[in-house]
């Protein structure tokens, strides 16, 4: 397969469940291939180990998945070769983000493909909070305004730059308005979760 003792024995440690559920049939080795991705690559032994690991038919669930969205096979094995760790996502997951990239940013699919922390990031924590407060800058009518090229830079922002950038350069009375809003935006999601049982939610493979 082109991995190295030194890096079979990375992937081992980071995925014990390799040594019980390894299988790289035929139908898994051609996705390996399909991804494109150089044996010579960082990103290689965790492509071989994460399909390695994954039932085939999660697989295709996983890939049927990203297809709903007009996403060719070409698109998405390449992007499983970019990051994946892709695979460890939920197709809830999925869904639902790119549900948000499509219906609330007006983004094709297609974005993901070289702006694949849309899918990674919280939903209701990180992105929706940060959507919304951009809506409240703008109808407050304050500057900056986040415009549409502006939006992926600010969403892919650290949560201490993002307040500084679009929060903290306002005046005091106006940025603690902005801070409370941004503050009950991501409150209404723990709120939610609070009222939940905590429940330990491995990867789907």
């Amino acid at each position: 397969m082109g991995v190295s003792g030194k890096d079979l024995g990375t992937m081992l440690l980071s995925r014990p469940a390799i040594v019980t559920r390894t299988s790289l049939n035929s139908e898994k080795l051609d996705y390996i291939r399909k991804t494109g991705i150089s044996k010579d690559s960082k990103m290689y032994k965790y492509v071989v180990t994460l399909i390695a690991i994954s039932r085939n038919e999660r697989i295709r669930e996983k890939f049927a998945n990203f297809e709903k969205f007009g996403l060719s096979d070409h698109e998405i094995l390449g992007l499983f070769g970019r990051a994946p760790l892709m695979l460890t996502l939920s197709i809830d997951k999925v869904q639902q983000n790119m549900t948000f990239v499509l219906d609330t940013l007006k983004l094709p699919a297609s974005v993901i493909l070289c702006q694949p922390f849309l899918l990674f990031f919280n939903l209701e924590a990180v992105l929706k909070p940060r959507v919304l407060l951009v809506g409240k800058i703008q109808d407050m009518g304050l500057v900056p305004q986040i415009e549409r090229p502006a939006m992926i830079r600010a969403l892919r922002m650290s949560e201490r730059r993002f307040v500084k950038a679009f929060v903290n350069c306002h005046p005091k009375t106006v940025a603690a308005e902005l801070m409370q809003f941004y503050i009950n935006a991501k409150g209404v999601k723990r709120l939610a979760e609070s009222s939940k049982k905590n429940v330990h939610r491995a990867f789907h493979y």
